[in-house]
């Protein structure tokens, strides 16, 4: 019989003995939720077909010491148990997956971790301020939270940049303010959440496999904006961004910002000669602007790097962060590993990792910051294409070296548009560190004095490695041993 407890009204603060919850997928934010559901009293089922590294094993013992039925391993997922009242999902699971589309065949409310965290934030809940984009979202929530944290709040930086938000929002010490992180695949499953001042930085060809589409992809990130209450901050050089605004049912008052890398108009913050500016949030924006920091302040002034740091600043603003504070955190915030990072130099040849760039659009504005590249691109597309990459970077290439189960997207591009640029292919190693010490040899090869060799796959990771991080320090080690002889 299936069940008829009405879970949508519950809270933290509610009884939640006698729900039956099943966690559908058993990675970061699936433990979260389990462990969450189990501590609030609810009876959880755990479903998984992968059975984890031992990390996970031992989580899942916890678990099941703590009363959760946990069940890794294939066939774990092949259909719904009967009488549940609530589906957690991880963010990964496309609606598709046959235990979702089961759940959904049976009315019952399927929830992401997000959502979960929202429902359960308590009284006097942390605002929260999230961002969403293509690419620059875990920079930009890094670079929110140094603000936030130099105006002396309580801040973190929580979701898709690694802490489950669940974590933030049920810890006892409690948060004055929560920097969220949300993906499309997390956004996608959110329906009742209304961050304080959301933002989405760009929009860019990017997992259209998962969402079926273009439409699809860009309808996710724009639910980041729906019930916002203060300001919607959109990139204004991405007209995708201000039409998700504009199509967005927000809280009466909420205004819309924007962020320039030029002189900004009011309503926006922007950059007048080497100044990050603000008239959006002064009194007086109608005609003049407050100073927020200069070029000088951020480790990495590229523009795309700019552009993060006036949505973080714009962020923190409508929070009511000071100027000051924002030229404070930007000074103390320095970029995370697998962006953009030098890895090692061998006589004049200089090598980068931006393991990071695991789509088209970050891999441009990777590849824009150098002159001559040895390029080492490929792996996952998620249906992403290369035509218009490659005739916007190939005047920058001085060869190109392919990895991947995708690589010969990029190697077709590479012919169309560049056909004069050098081409080498490696072929899949029998692990990641011999396959990254066959890259780098490759590498050498092509480089001359004066080039960069650059990992910016422009494709995920997964096919190869374990993560895109797993990638970059492959990359790294691979170019330490080189450099070694």
């Amino acid at each position: 019989m299936p069940s008829e407890r009405d879970v949508t009204t519950l809270g933290r603060a509610s009884s939640w003995e006698g729900v039956r919850a099943v966690v559908a997928g058993f990675g970061v934010s699936g433990f979260a939720a389990a462990d969450t559901l189990n501590h609030l009293g609810a009876s959880v089922i755990v479903l998984d077909e992968s059975e984890g590294d031992d990390r996970r094993r031992e989580q899942a013992g916890l678990l099941e010491v703590l009363g959760a039925d946990v069940r890794l391993g294939p066939g774990t997922t092949a259909s719904l148990p009967q009488d549940v009242d609530l589906v957690v999902t991880s963010p990964g699971w496309r609606p598709t997956t046959p235990l979702l589309a089961e759940a959904a065949g049976r009315g019952l409310p399927v929830w992401g971790e997000v959502e979960l965290a929202w429902r359960l934030r308590g009284e006097s809940p942390a605002p929260w301020l999230a961002v969403t984009g293509t690419n620059g979202k875990t920079t930009t929530v890094q670079m929110l939270e140094s603000i936030l944290q130099a105006a002396g709040l309580r801040a973190q930086a929580v979701g898709n940049v690694g802490t489950p938000i669940l974590e933030a929002v049920m810890d006892p010490e409690g948060r004055d303010v929560l920097a969220v992180e949300l993906s499309s695949f997390q956004l996608h499953w959110t329906q009742s959440m209304s961050p304080q001042a959301a933002a989405v930085l760009n929009i860019a060809p990017d997992h259209y496999d998962w969402h079926g589409g273009a439409e699809a992809y860009a309808a996710a990130k724009g639910r980041i904006y729906e019930r916002t209450q203060l300001a919607c901050v959109y990139n204004v050089a991405d007209e995708a961004t201000m039409h998700l605004v504009e199509e967005a049912d927000v809280v009466e008052g909420a205004r819309a910002i924007g962020f320039t890398l030029g002189i900004p108009e009011p309503g926006m913050v922007g950059v007048v000669d080497d100044l990050l500016v603000d008239r959006a949030f002064v009194e007086t924006r109608a005609t003049s602007a407050a100073e927020m920091a200069s070029l000088s302040d951020l480790a990495d002034a590229s523009p795309h790097n700019v552009e993060n740091a006036l949505a973080a600043a714009a962020l923190a603003r409508a929070h009511g962060v000071r100027p000051a504070a924002v030229r404070d955190g930007l000074r103390a915030f320095t970029l995370g590993p697998h962006r953009i990072s030098e890895v090692g130099r061998t006589g004049a040849v200089t090598w980068v990792n931006d393991s990071k760039a695991t789509n088209p659009h970050a891999a441009r504005a990777s590849l824009q910051a150098f002159e001559r590249v040895v390029w080492v691109a490929g792996g996952l597309a998620k249906g992403a294409t290369y035509g218009d990459l490659v005739r916007d970077v190939r005047d920058r290439l001085a060869g190109a070296v392919l990895i991947g189960a995708d690589r010969d997207l990029v190697a077709a591009a590479l012919a169309e548009h560049a056909p004069d640029v050098p081409v080498e292919v490696v072929d899949g190693a029998d692990d990641a560190d011999a396959l990254m010490d066959a890259v780098v040899v490759a590498a050498a090869r092509l480089a001359h004095d004066g080039d960069t060799v650059l990992l910016a796959p422009a494709a995920a990771s997964m096919d190869q490695f374990r993560s895109y991080a797993h990638r970059g320090d492959a990359f790294a080690e691979a170019v330490a041993r080189h450099a070694r002889g």
